[in-house]
């Protein structure tokens, strides 16, 4: 089974601890040897989820945007982390640039494409990366398994000049 993954930043240490408890209890549900975990490896739930797949004893591919420069060049929080989940992937994917005809940095429908069902780690508000993946795969008729236990916080919006559209990871 292929299962992605997509979930906002920025939570807090319950929101965590939570959201990591959950998932756990989601990727045990599968058998080691069936389970491919699809991710982008971003900092948080995507990178949890990486671990906890690998933990169970499943495999991870990564999807790399074109414009991220050279794969595997994380920067931030967890890159140390992230860098080493990267090398432990059984597959990198890295997106064609848009000009070539490829997906360019939609890692939203290059996620969709790649997988049977999506987790989420999601508030459920609209506006976010999230709500755009949960949009375009149930919209692609997969199973989407929203993940947002009681007691979680939703992330403090990014300071920035406000609402607008929301680009392709």
């Amino acid at each position: 089974m292929r299962v992605g993954i997509i979930g906002h930043e920025g939570l807090s240490g319950i929101t965590e601890m939570l959201v990591r408890g959950e998932m756990w209890q989601l990727v045990t549900v599968f058998g080691s040897y069936e389970l491919v975990g699809v991710t982008c490896l971003r900092e948080g739930p995507e990178s949890w989820f990486a671990q906890a797949v690998l933990d169970h004893g499943g495999k991870v591919e990564v999807i790399v945007p074109a414009g991220a420069g050279r794969a595997g060049a994380f920067a931030g929080p967890g890159s140390r982390t992230r860098q080493r989940l990267l090398n432990e992937a059984n597959a990198v994917h890295r997106l064609a640039p848009a000009e070539s005809g490829g997906l360019g940095d939609d890692t939203c429908r290059a996620l969709v494409g790649m997988v049977d069902e999506v987790i989420a780690v999601w508030d459920g508000r609209p506006g976010s990366e999230a709500a755009e993946v949960v949009a375009q795969a149930r919209r692609a008729g997969l199973y989407v398994q929203v993940v947002w236990p009681d007691g979680c916080a939703s992330p403090e919006p990014a300071p920035g000049p406000g609402p607008g559209p929301v680009p392709g990871r």
